[in-house]
Protein backbone atom coordinates (compact mmCIF):
# COMPACT_ATOMS: atom_id res chain seq x y z
CA UNK A 1 0.00 0.00 0.00
CA UNK A 2 1.16 3.12 -1.12
CA UNK A 3 -0.91 6.42 -0.05
CA UNK A 4 -0.38 9.52 -2.07
CA UNK A 5 -3.47 10.75 -1.46
CA UNK A 6 -3.23 14.84 -1.66
CA UNK A 7 -5.24 16.33 0.41
CA UNK A 8 -6.71 18.57 -1.47
CA UNK A 9 -8.39 16.68 -4.71
CA UNK A 10 -8.40 18.43 -8.16
CA UNK A 11 -11.37 18.49 -9.46
CA UNK A 12 -11.10 17.87 -13.35
CA UNK A 13 -13.79 19.34 -16.06
CA UNK A 14 -13.88 16.43 -18.13
CA UNK A 15 -14.40 17.60 -22.15
CA UNK A 16 -17.11 16.42 -24.13
CA UNK A 17 -16.02 13.57 -26.34
CA UNK A 18 -14.40 15.21 -29.49
CA UNK A 19 -13.41 13.66 -32.70
CA UNK A 20 -10.93 15.80 -34.91
CA UNK A 21 -10.22 15.53 -38.64
CA UNK A 22 -7.50 12.50 -37.70
CA UNK A 23 -10.58 10.82 -36.21
CA UNK A 24 -9.11 11.21 -32.56
CA UNK A 25 -11.21 9.78 -30.00
CA UNK A 26 -11.56 10.58 -25.89
CA UNK A 27 -10.31 7.08 -24.06
CA UNK A 28 -10.55 7.74 -19.65
CA UNK A 29 -8.96 4.90 -17.73
CA UNK A 30 -9.06 4.52 -13.80
CA UNK A 31 -7.08 2.01 -11.41
CA UNK A 32 -6.02 2.05 -8.09
CA UNK A 33 -2.62 2.98 -8.16
CA UNK A 34 0.04 3.70 -5.42
CA UNK A 35 -2.55 3.51 -2.55
CA UNK A 36 -5.27 5.92 -4.42
CA UNK A 37 -7.21 6.57 -7.52
CA UNK A 38 -5.22 7.09 -10.54
CA UNK A 39 -6.59 8.12 -13.95
CA UNK A 40 -5.58 8.47 -17.41
CA UNK A 41 -7.00 10.42 -20.36
CA UNK A 42 -5.44 10.37 -23.79
CA UNK A 43 -6.82 10.88 -27.35
CA UNK A 44 -6.37 7.65 -30.28
CA UNK A 45 -7.46 6.77 -33.15
CA UNK A 46 -7.61 3.12 -32.25
CA UNK A 47 -9.65 1.61 -28.89
CA UNK A 48 -7.72 -1.61 -29.08
CA UNK A 49 -4.19 0.26 -28.91
CA UNK A 50 -5.49 3.13 -26.43
CA UNK A 51 -6.33 0.24 -24.04
CA UNK A 52 -3.31 -1.20 -24.59
CA UNK A 53 -1.15 1.85 -23.81
CA UNK A 54 -3.38 2.54 -20.58
CA UNK A 55 -2.42 -1.39 -20.05
CA UNK A 56 1.34 -0.34 -19.76
CA UNK A 57 1.22 3.27 -18.14
CA UNK A 58 -0.32 0.89 -15.23
CA UNK A 59 2.37 -1.48 -15.59
CA UNK A 60 4.79 1.54 -15.39
CA UNK A 61 3.32 2.77 -12.27
CA UNK A 62 3.02 -0.51 -10.69
CA UNK A 63 6.95 -0.66 -11.47
CA UNK A 64 7.86 2.34 -10.18
CA UNK A 65 5.68 1.76 -7.01
CA UNK A 66 8.04 -1.38 -6.30
CA UNK A 67 10.89 1.06 -6.18
CA UNK A 68 9.78 4.00 -4.31
CA UNK A 69 7.08 3.05 -1.81
CA UNK A 70 7.81 3.33 1.63
CA UNK A 71 4.80 1.77 3.28
CA UNK A 72 6.29 -1.68 1.70
CA UNK A 73 9.34 -3.12 3.64
CA UNK A 74 9.91 -5.23 -0.10
CA UNK A 75 9.77 -2.10 -2.30
CA UNK A 76 13.77 -0.60 -2.92
CA UNK A 77 13.31 2.36 -0.17
CA UNK A 78 11.69 0.06 2.17
CA UNK A 79 14.85 -2.13 1.56
CA UNK A 80 16.95 1.30 2.50
CA UNK A 81 14.92 2.43 5.26
CA UNK A 82 14.97 -1.29 7.14
CA UNK A 83 18.62 -1.25 7.16
CA UNK A 84 19.95 0.60 9.98
CA UNK A 85 23.48 0.66 9.31
CA UNK A 86 25.15 3.83 7.48
CA UNK A 87 27.06 1.37 5.21
CA UNK A 88 27.16 1.53 1.37
CA UNK A 89 23.14 0.94 -0.22
CA UNK A 90 23.76 0.68 -3.97
CA UNK A 91 20.55 1.99 -5.90
CA UNK A 92 18.43 1.90 -8.95
CA UNK A 93 18.71 4.57 -11.81
CA UNK A 94 15.12 5.77 -10.96
CA UNK A 95 15.89 6.20 -7.27
CA UNK A 96 19.21 7.68 -7.84
CA UNK A 97 17.43 10.25 -10.28
CA UNK A 98 14.64 11.37 -7.89
CA UNK A 99 17.61 11.44 -5.03
CA UNK A 100 19.44 13.94 -6.53
CA UNK A 101 16.12 15.84 -7.54
CA UNK A 102 15.17 15.74 -3.84
CA UNK A 103 18.82 17.06 -3.09
CA UNK A 104 17.96 20.08 -5.48
CA UNK A 105 14.58 20.23 -3.90
CA UNK A 106 16.18 20.94 -0.49
CA UNK A 107 18.07 23.16 -1.11
CA UNK A 108 16.24 25.57 -3.09
CA UNK A 109 13.70 25.15 -0.15
CA UNK A 110 16.06 25.62 2.44
CA UNK A 111 15.37 22.58 4.33
CA UNK A 112 11.11 23.17 4.02
CA UNK A 113 10.98 20.05 1.41
CA UNK A 114 12.86 17.22 2.91
CA UNK A 115 12.15 13.51 1.72
CA UNK A 116 14.62 12.25 4.56
CA UNK A 117 11.50 13.14 7.39
CA UNK A 118 10.89 8.96 7.03
CA UNK A 119 11.17 8.86 10.70
CA UNK A 120 8.76 11.72 11.54
CA UNK A 121 6.16 10.44 8.76
CA UNK A 122 5.96 7.24 10.71
CA UNK A 123 5.47 8.85 13.62
CA UNK A 124 2.18 10.86 12.51
CA UNK A 125 0.93 8.31 10.96
CA UNK A 126 0.98 5.84 13.54
CA UNK A 127 -0.85 8.98 15.56
CA UNK A 128 -3.32 9.96 13.13
CA UNK A 129 -4.36 6.12 13.00
CA UNK A 130 -4.75 5.82 17.35
CA UNK A 131 -5.98 9.43 16.97
CA UNK A 132 -3.55 9.65 20.00
CA UNK A 133 -0.98 12.97 19.35
CA UNK A 134 2.47 12.36 19.66
CA UNK A 135 4.45 12.87 22.85
CA UNK A 136 6.87 16.03 22.45
CA UNK A 137 10.11 13.90 22.94
CA UNK A 138 8.86 11.48 20.55
CA UNK A 139 9.06 14.03 17.86
CA UNK A 140 12.21 15.49 18.84
CA UNK A 141 13.70 11.56 18.66
CA UNK A 142 12.16 11.14 15.52
CA UNK A 143 13.48 14.92 14.17
CA UNK A 144 16.85 14.02 15.48
CA UNK A 145 16.70 11.27 12.49
CA UNK A 146 15.97 13.72 9.80
CA UNK A 147 17.52 16.17 7.52
CA UNK A 148 19.44 15.40 4.09
CA UNK A 149 22.93 16.36 5.19
CA UNK A 150 22.84 13.30 6.41
CA UNK A 151 22.70 11.72 3.27
CA UNK A 152 25.60 11.28 0.67
CA UNK A 153 24.95 10.44 -3.26
CA UNK A 154 27.69 8.76 -4.57
CA UNK A 155 27.16 9.38 -8.46
CA UNK A 156 29.99 7.38 -9.59
CA UNK A 157 29.03 4.55 -7.49
CA UNK A 158 25.37 5.20 -8.00
CA UNK A 159 24.95 4.24 -4.67
CA UNK A 160 23.80 6.17 -1.49
CA UNK A 161 25.06 6.14 2.29
CA UNK A 162 23.86 7.69 5.62
CA UNK A 163 25.69 9.64 7.50
CA UNK A 164 22.77 9.95 10.26
CA UNK A 165 21.83 6.84 11.88
CA UNK A 166 18.35 5.94 11.44
CA UNK A 167 17.40 8.20 8.89
CA UNK A 168 14.45 6.92 6.37
CA UNK A 169 12.74 8.11 3.05
CA UNK A 170 9.17 9.66 2.23
CA UNK A 171 8.82 10.41 -1.01
CA UNK A 172 5.16 10.97 -0.89
CA UNK A 173 5.83 14.59 -1.27
CA UNK A 174 7.50 14.69 -5.01
CA UNK A 175 6.93 10.66 -6.29
CA UNK A 176 3.20 11.74 -7.73
CA UNK A 177 4.45 14.21 -10.55
CA UNK A 178 8.00 12.26 -11.04
CA UNK A 179 5.36 9.29 -11.56
CA UNK A 180 2.46 11.45 -13.80
CA UNK A 181 5.75 12.91 -15.53
CA UNK A 182 7.36 8.97 -16.59
CA UNK A 183 3.56 8.46 -17.86
CA UNK A 184 3.52 11.29 -20.17
CA UNK A 185 6.91 10.55 -21.31
CA UNK A 186 5.82 6.91 -22.24
CA UNK A 187 3.15 7.98 -23.89
CA UNK A 188 5.18 10.42 -26.08
CA UNK A 189 7.31 7.32 -27.39
CA UNK A 190 3.89 6.02 -28.18
CA UNK A 191 3.33 8.63 -30.39
CA UNK A 192 0.24 9.61 -27.89
CA UNK A 193 0.18 13.31 -27.33
CA UNK A 194 -3.12 14.31 -26.12
CA UNK A 195 -3.30 13.22 -22.72
CA UNK A 196 -3.74 13.90 -19.41
CA UNK A 197 -2.32 11.76 -15.97
CA UNK A 198 -4.20 12.28 -12.73
CA UNK A 199 -2.22 10.69 -9.64
CA UNK A 200 -4.52 11.30 -7.54
CA UNK A 201 -4.43 15.10 -7.70
CA UNK A 202 -1.05 15.69 -9.36
CA UNK A 203 -1.59 16.29 -12.50
CA UNK A 204 -0.08 16.50 -15.71
CA UNK A 205 -1.39 17.27 -19.27
CA UNK A 206 0.77 16.79 -22.80
CA UNK A 207 -1.10 18.62 -25.51
CA UNK A 208 -4.62 19.87 -25.61
CA UNK A 209 -7.68 17.88 -26.60
CA UNK A 210 -8.83 18.33 -30.04
CA UNK A 211 -10.03 21.51 -31.15
CA UNK A 212 -9.53 23.16 -27.07
CA UNK A 213 -6.76 25.62 -26.09
CA UNK A 214 -5.89 23.66 -23.21
CA UNK A 215 -7.23 21.08 -20.58
CA UNK A 216 -9.95 22.92 -18.05
CA UNK A 217 -9.20 22.34 -14.21
CA UNK A 218 -11.02 23.43 -11.29
CA UNK A 219 -9.20 24.13 -7.85
CA UNK A 220 -11.57 23.11 -4.23
CA UNK A 221 -11.60 25.73 -2.01
CA UNK A 222 -10.00 25.50 1.48
CA UNK A 223 -11.53 22.87 3.61
CA UNK A 224 -14.06 21.66 1.06
CA UNK A 225 -14.57 18.51 -0.74
CA UNK A 226 -16.91 19.51 -3.71
CA UNK A 227 -16.97 23.50 -4.12
CA UNK A 228 -14.32 24.81 -6.59
CA UNK A 229 -13.48 28.31 -7.72
CA UNK A 230 -15.13 29.76 -10.10
CA UNK A 231 -11.91 30.17 -12.14
CA UNK A 232 -10.72 27.53 -13.85
CA UNK A 233 -7.17 26.63 -15.02
CA UNK A 234 -6.82 26.21 -18.65
CA UNK A 235 -3.25 24.04 -19.18
CA UNK A 236 -1.23 22.24 -21.69
CA UNK A 237 1.77 20.93 -21.56
CA UNK A 238 2.31 21.63 -18.06
CA UNK A 239 1.49 20.63 -14.19
CA UNK A 240 -0.32 21.35 -11.45
CA UNK A 241 -0.40 20.05 -8.08
CA UNK A 242 -2.21 20.81 -4.63
CA UNK A 243 -1.39 20.66 -1.24
CA UNK A 244 -4.30 21.07 1.73
CA UNK A 245 -5.06 19.11 4.33
CA UNK A 246 -8.60 17.90 3.55
CA UNK A 247 -8.57 14.05 4.17
CA UNK A 248 -5.56 13.57 6.25
CA UNK A 249 -5.06 15.35 9.81
CA UNK A 250 -4.80 14.64 13.49
CA UNK A 251 -7.25 17.10 15.53
CA UNK A 252 -5.94 17.90 18.30
CA UNK A 253 -6.64 20.69 21.08
CA UNK A 254 -9.14 22.18 18.70
CA UNK A 255 -6.11 22.15 16.10
CA UNK A 256 -6.08 20.06 12.96
CA UNK A 257 -2.28 18.84 12.23
CA UNK A 258 -1.88 17.89 8.73
CA UNK A 259 0.04 15.35 6.93
CA UNK A 260 2.34 17.46 5.96
CA UNK A 261 5.34 18.10 8.23
CA UNK A 262 7.47 21.01 8.60
CA UNK A 263 11.01 19.17 8.92
CA UNK A 264 12.22 22.15 10.82
CA UNK A 265 9.64 21.41 13.72
CA UNK A 266 8.92 17.94 13.27
CA UNK A 267 4.96 19.10 13.90
CA UNK A 268 2.33 18.67 11.13
CA UNK A 269 1.68 22.12 9.95
CA UNK A 270 -2.02 23.58 11.04
CA UNK A 271 -2.87 26.68 9.31
CA UNK A 272 -5.58 26.23 6.92
CA UNK A 273 -4.42 26.32 3.80
CA UNK A 274 -4.51 25.26 0.40
CA UNK A 275 -1.75 25.84 -1.91
CA UNK A 276 -1.72 25.08 -5.92
CA UNK A 277 1.46 25.46 -8.07
CA UNK A 278 1.91 25.46 -12.24
CA UNK A 279 5.03 24.57 -13.31
CA UNK A 280 6.84 22.74 -16.11
CA UNK A 281 7.14 19.42 -14.62
CA UNK A 282 5.12 17.09 -12.39
CA UNK A 283 7.73 16.60 -10.36
CA UNK A 284 8.48 20.69 -10.15
CA UNK A 285 4.65 21.23 -8.87
CA UNK A 286 4.57 18.38 -6.38
CA UNK A 287 7.65 19.48 -4.21
CA UNK A 288 6.99 23.03 -4.66
CA UNK A 289 3.49 22.65 -3.31
CA UNK A 290 4.40 20.80 -0.25
CA UNK A 291 7.43 23.34 0.13
CA UNK A 292 5.25 26.21 -0.05
CA UNK A 293 3.12 25.20 1.87
CA UNK A 294 5.32 24.96 4.89
CA UNK A 295 6.75 28.62 4.25
CA UNK A 296 5.07 31.84 4.91
CA UNK A 297 3.22 33.25 1.66
CA UNK A 298 5.87 35.66 1.34
CA UNK A 299 8.69 33.29 0.97
CA UNK A 300 6.62 31.00 -0.49
CA UNK A 301 6.06 33.33 -3.81
CA UNK A 302 9.68 33.95 -3.74
CA UNK A 303 10.50 30.51 -3.81
CA UNK A 304 7.50 29.99 -6.67
CA UNK A 305 9.16 33.25 -8.63
CA UNK A 306 12.86 31.83 -8.68
CA UNK A 307 11.34 28.32 -10.15
CA UNK A 308 9.21 30.02 -12.34
CA UNK A 309 6.20 28.65 -11.01
CA UNK A 310 2.64 29.87 -10.81
CA UNK A 311 0.94 30.01 -7.33
CA UNK A 312 -2.30 30.58 -6.05
CA UNK A 313 -2.46 30.45 -1.68
CA UNK A 314 -6.01 29.94 -0.12
CA UNK A 315 -6.00 30.29 3.89
CA UNK A 316 -9.67 30.03 5.23
CA UNK A 317 -9.96 32.16 8.48
CA UNK A 318 -12.86 32.92 10.61
CA UNK A 319 -14.82 34.96 8.57
CA UNK A 320 -12.65 35.02 4.95
CA UNK A 321 -10.23 33.05 2.89
CA UNK A 322 -7.14 34.99 2.26
CA UNK A 323 -5.98 35.22 -1.11
CA UNK A 324 -2.48 35.10 -2.74
CA UNK A 325 -1.36 34.42 -6.02
CA UNK A 326 1.40 35.53 -8.00
CA UNK A 327 1.27 36.74 -12.16
CA UNK A 328 2.07 33.55 -13.53
CA UNK A 329 -0.82 31.75 -11.96
CA UNK A 330 -3.16 34.38 -13.39
CA UNK A 331 -2.27 33.98 -16.93
CA UNK A 332 -3.93 30.43 -16.58
CA UNK A 333 -6.59 30.98 -14.16
CA UNK A 334 -9.59 32.38 -15.76
CA UNK A 335 -13.72 32.56 -15.95
CA UNK A 336 -15.09 29.18 -17.60
CA UNK A 337 -16.16 31.20 -20.48
CA UNK A 338 -15.95 28.75 -23.68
Amino acid sequence: MYLFIPILRLLLIFLVPAISSAQLQRFEYSANKMGAPFSLILYHTDSVQARQAAVDCFRLVDSLERIFSDYSGESETGRFNARPDTGLFPVSVPLFQLLLASQQAWKKSRGSFDVTIGRLSQLWRKARQANQFPAPDAVAAAKSQTGFAGLVLLPARQAVRRQLPGLQLDFGGIVPGYVADEVIRFLHQKNIHQALVDASGDIVVSDPPPGKPGWSIAINKPESEDETWEQKLLLSNAAVSTSGDLYRYLLHDGKKYSHIIDPKTGYGLTSLRNVTVIASSGIGADWLATACSVLEPGAARKLAKKNKAGLFIAIAGDDKVRIYKNRKFELYFQNDSR
